[in-house]
């Protein structure tokens, strides 16, 4: 039988019910060979040689395939449609004849389907090709850049900038633009200005709003009223006026549908409609793609398939009726830089199909599907038609005008399906419905009201506006997005709040470092330009070692340069750089590089592994330091107040802020302290709680049996801890509430030690049993079950427990889904998990394809 091989179970299980019991398909996990992470693994002295190595977890996923191989000489490639999924192709081609399971006479093929169907995979299968080399060409220079920026930067980053993790490529321009973006905000100045409103009634009692828009016959710009005492005369000239329409006019207008999704689109979209991640929206769109639900999700193409635009038509044709059908189709324009890269946009493979008939997806899988289905839909559909009106109220003397504008759909079109989010919305006057005026006629004024308002800084990146910007820029492509975010953030560069980007102090640090010492590496247009290139090497119009040659003449110059600096060397450089963000001018006029706490040390930047803070120069002597986001940021230290001749102090450190007793010293280095439980806010934080958390551990009291009960906060939260004379380790008890630390008496805390001596398991007042047992896993052996955990109901498999999305029922868990719940928790893991020693159980292992730059 033919052996096929595609990258993921569930994608093989599901071509496999297609092609029938003719074919073996068979999943590479993902890549199968990558750089070993030492040095040499691309030689720029021998034309970038590259050295490639099957990984531990990939080796009998490759001997699988070779095996199969004994019994049939025929093998088809059908990994995905896109570069990376080329470069496995090659990668499995090359790992299989080196340990010569593809020998002369085997019939080696390629085959790309955009859609996980029966017709798409048929269709496929009638019409292989081999390999394309250039786009493996194109992957191989993504992977060698990466490779050399990463391997020769982050260790100059580690030796200048203790506590800085990495570099890359493309990451460091995702860094820089958040960073720059929070400069903006501490820099802007907010500026004053005011608007004026008047709700006014027409002769037939409506009330409309409209905003004063003329004064004193001049037209105001949006700084005219810049203060209370200018909005009040406006407010004056108003009131002391007669008014009358002026002016009606009501225009048609319309609105177009935006286009299908494609990669980016459809991760900024779930972003506003659902708050997704760009790393769940791709899980969650993989899932539906290797279900056959939708077309392959990795894509900068928005045109679709004539038949598919034939089928949304008959679609809409059906559900909405024939006037929601256009004329003509709807025919969306490629932005695609390199058409050898570009697909099909993302849609779903039967138009007729709607989330609700897909009663198995999960919760992310539902919304996704139903947004994707949506969006085709309404890409096909007829414009809305709209009637928009504006009014102009004004004096007699024409000193005084104001205006109303509101809008009526009078044809919803694809409004009735779908309406493409706004990043940051603001209210909208123009889709307020107006009451009927006609020329002439009085408006009655009911009350005017002047309001007051402040310009406001650049809004921070949320993962949509992140991705769309560096799509503008051309920085990334579609496959990289989600990965490129998502490594700031598990690098500590960045955390994420309340669905906003905000740049740590080592991201910071670290993006000020590469401006000055490598700004031409993280510089936008360099970054665009190389992309270029690469684009330019998959369309086989640049050869790929040349874009390497060319790359690596200048940035190994700039790395030997930058190498011979010295660690203070390159803070002074910054320290100069970040001044304005770091020494603000005071309000007192006093020189803002003083030390506040001993009025004659200066403050410098000083590194540490967390990234970088600003300290006295007086150290030891003065042990003042503050975050660089500057004084009253968050984690500025704070004097609680005395006891018994020790200042206590609220600090920041690399686990949270926590409580001091006095300042470290030569002869006092480890001052007591006491880290801030969880639930403990640091505003809410003064001198007595400070005191009761030094006070910890707390004795409650002697146990019946001997040794002494106490109470504290751990790394896992509140606990009793007791030992008895002849027990070798102590005995640990968790509290629920952190309050019971200070209050729980001795007869509760016996109870609690007693109960965890009669059930030592991790916690628990009994050994976990299963909800249900699967049976064995069907791959790799060993019991699969469903767990109760302390989270919710959970996969167990091993060692590998996959938590159950939201939502869904323990009961009706199938087998599959455990299996690729588990893949999945596997592959984030990033390592392989052992089952337990029964029958055939052998190490669980899944790598799945990423995006490496």
């Amino acid at each position: 039988m033919p052996v096929v091989v595609v990258e993921s179970p569930a994608k093989a299980k599901t071509i496999n019910k297609y092609l029938g019991k003719d074919y073996t398909v068979l999943a590479s996990y993902g890549h199968v060979r990558d750089l070993p992470p030492k040095d040499g693994s691309v030689d720029p002295e021998h034309d970038f040689a590259m050295k490639w190595e099957v990984g531990a977890d990939s080796r009998k996923h490759v001997k699988a395939i070779a095996d199969a191989l004994k019994d049939d000489d025929t093998l088809i490639l059908a990994t995905d449609p896109d570069r990376e999924g080329e470069a496995i192709s090659w990668h499995l081609q090359e790992a299989l004849t080196k340990r010569r399971a593809i020998k002369k006479s085997t019939e080696v093929s390629r085959v790309v389907f955009n859609a996980i169907t029966k017709s798409a995979v048929t269709e496929a299968m009638a019409h292989p090709r081999e390999v394309d080399m250039e786009l493996v060409e194109a992957y191989l220079a993504r992977r060698a850049l990466d490779y050399l920026v990463g391997f020769n930067l982050s260790p100059v980053l580690w030796r200048k900038l203790p506590g800085a993790r990495s570099a890359g490529r493309v990451q460091s321009v995702c860094l820089r633009l958040i960073v720059e973006r929070e400069m903006e905000i501490e820099a802007f100045k907010p500026r004053e200005y005011w608007s004026v409103k008047a709700l006014l009634k027409t002769p037939r009692g409506q009330e409309f709003e409209a905003r004063l828009t003329v004064l004193g016959g001049k037209k105001l710009d949006k700084y005219d009223l810049d203060n209370q005492s200018a909005a009040e005369l406006a407010v004056h000239a108003i009131e002391s006026r007669d008014l009358t329409v002026q002016r009606v006019e009501a225009k048609p207008a319309s609105r177009n549908p935006s286009p299908p999704f494609m990669t980016s689109t459809l991760q900024q979209e779930a972003s506003r409609k659902f708050g997704f991640g760009a790393r769940q929206t791709m899980n969650a769109a993989q899932r539906l793609y290797e279900a056959g639900y939708i077309t392959y999700m990795r894509t900068d193409g928005i045109d679709m398939a004539p038949e598919a635009v034939t089928a949304a038509r008959d679609a809409i044709r059906d559900r909405f009726g024939p006037e929601y059908v256009p004329a003509e189709p709807r025919i969306y324009k490629n932005k695609a830089k390199n058409a050898q890269e570009a697909h099909e946009c993302i849609r779903p493979t039967d138009m007729t199909v709607d989330a609700s008939q897909l009663a198995k997806l999960e919760p992310d899988q539902r919304r996704l599907y139903d947004l994707i289905w949506k969006r085709t839909l309404a890409s096909q559909m007829a414009g809305a038609r709209l009637e928009r009106t504006t009014v102009d109220v004004g004096s007699a003397d024409q000193q005084v005008q104001l205006r109303a504008t509101g809008q009526v759909v009078l044809f919803d079109g694809f409004l009735a399906v779908y309406e493409e989010g706004r990043d940051d919305a603001a209210a909208d006057d123009d889709d307020k419905r107006l009451p009927q005026m006609s020329e002439g006629e009085p408006a009655q004024k009911r009350k005017v009201t002047p309001d007051q308002h402040f310009t406001q800084p650049p809004p921070r990146y949320t993962e949509a506006t992140l991705v769309k910007r560096m799509e503008e820029l051309g920085i990334g492509r579609p496959s990289t997005y989600a990965s490129i975010v998502t490594t700031i953030q598990d690098r500590e560069y960045v955390r994420k709040e309340q669905n906003r980007l905000i740049p740590e102090d080592k991201g910071r640090i670290v993006t000020i470092f590469l401006l000055n010492f490598f700004r031409k590496y993280v510089g936008y247009e360099f970054t665009a330009e190389l992309e270029a290139m690469l684009d330019d090497v998959s369309a086989g119009a640049r050869d790929y070692k040349e874009v390497l040659a060319n790359f690596w003449r200048d940035f190994s110059a700039a790395i030997a340069e930058t190498s011979e600096l010295r660690i203070s060397e390159v803070l002074d450089v910054l320290d100069d750089a970040l001044a304005p963000q770091l020494y603000p001018p005071r309000e007192d006029g006093s020189d803002p590089r003083i030390c506040p706490k001993c009025g004659t040390g200066k403050l410098h930047l000083k590194s540490s592994r967390t990234g970088g803070f600003v300290g006295c120069g007086n150290y030891p002597e003065c042990t003042y330091t503050r975050p660089i986001a500057g004084e009253g940021a968050d984690g500025d230290e704070r004097l609680l107040g005395e006891d018994d001749g020790d200042e206590i102090w609220l600090k920041a450190g690399r686990f949270g802020p926590y409580v001091q007793r006095g300042e470290a010293t030569p002869e006092n280095k480890k001052p007591p302290r006491a880290s801030l439980p969880r639930g403990w806010s640091k505003d809410d934080m003064d001198l007595e709680k400070a005191l009761r958390l030094l006070s910890l551990p707390r004795e409650i009291g002697e146990h019946p049996e001997g040794g002494r009960i106490t109470a504290n906060f751990g790394r896992f939260g509140p606990y009793l801890m007791h030992q008895l004379p002849d027990e070798a380790k102590p005995v640990y008890a968790n509290l629920k509430d952190p309050a019971d630390v200070f209050e729980i008496g001795m007869n509760r805390a016996v109870e609690l030690i007693a109960e965890k001596r009669a059930n030592p398991g991790r916690g628990r007042s009994a050994a976990a049993k299963p909800i249900r047992e699967l049976g064995e896993h069907p791959d790799e052996g060993g019991p699969v079950n469903i767990m109760d955990g302390r989270y919710g109901p959970y996969v167990k498999w091993g060692k590998v427990n996959a938590t159950l999305p939201k939502d869904t029922d323990p009961a009706s868990v199938t087998m599959e889904q455990a299996v690729a719940l588990i893949a999945e928790k596997s592959a984030k893991k990033g390592g392989r998990k052992k089952t337990p020693a029964k029958k055939t159980a052998a190490k669980k292992t899944t790598a799945k394809k990423t995006a490496k730059d």
